[in-house]
């Protein structure tokens, strides 16, 4: 054992018993109040619940052409069992058919906008005369697409997010058994 002057003797020094009390064994540590009633099961669940509500959000991300296909052939199936009006109430409110800057157009077979989430007002206005920045009659292409059935069109527009004229990548399909055309579309 070694003697240090001034100091008194601890069983420590001595080879046993606890630290004094003077010099604590390490930090202290800061304790969160936990609820003992949320188990661990509980709070698994409510994590799982926070994602199974949010996840779809979260995951969202930007769309593709695949998703944009999908969408206009739902939109089509829509119109086909639901019926216009009731289509025309889906597509312009927050929702499966409109979320983001996605949205679905809907024309009829003499190229007049039945449906369009963006401007409701514009109900009714011709899109035959429609033209892009290249010249291209994209309403006369998207009518004639969607009489043919289905496919793709591209054209160059103004993307409203960032004000400049972009390429844009749209899905036109026919309604089934009606003079209705679907189309969705997204800038690239």
């Amino acid at each position: 054992m070694i003697y240090f002057p001034g100091r008194q003797q601890r069983k420590a020094d001595v080879g046993g018993g606890s630290p004094p009390k003077a010099f604590p064994a390490g930090p202290r540590r800061a304790t969160i109040p936990f609820p003992r009633s949320l188990t661990m099961s509980r709070l698994c669940a409510l994590i799982l619940s926070f994602f199974a509500l949010c996840g779809p959000a979260l995951a969202q991300g930007t769309p593709t052409e695949e998703d944009v296909k999908t969408l206009t052939l739902q939109a089509a199936n829509y119109i086909a069992t639901n019926g216009i009006d009731a289509a025309s109430a889906a597509f312009t409110q927050e929702g499966p058919f409109k979320y983001g800057e996605i949205y679905v157009n809907v024309i009829d077979f003499n190229g007049n906008w039945v449906i369009y989430p963006p401007k409701p007002e514009n109900k009714g206005k011709n899109v035959l005369n429609f033209i892009d920045e290249d010249g291209k009659k994209l309403g006369q292409e998207i009518l004639d697409t969607g009489k043919a059935g289905e496919g793709w069109t591209t054209y160059r527009w103004k993307n409203p997010a960032t004000n400049l004229i972009q390429p844009k990548v749209t899905y036109v399909k026919r309604v089934p058994n009606q003079e209705y055309i679907a189309y969705v579309g997204i800038y690239k």
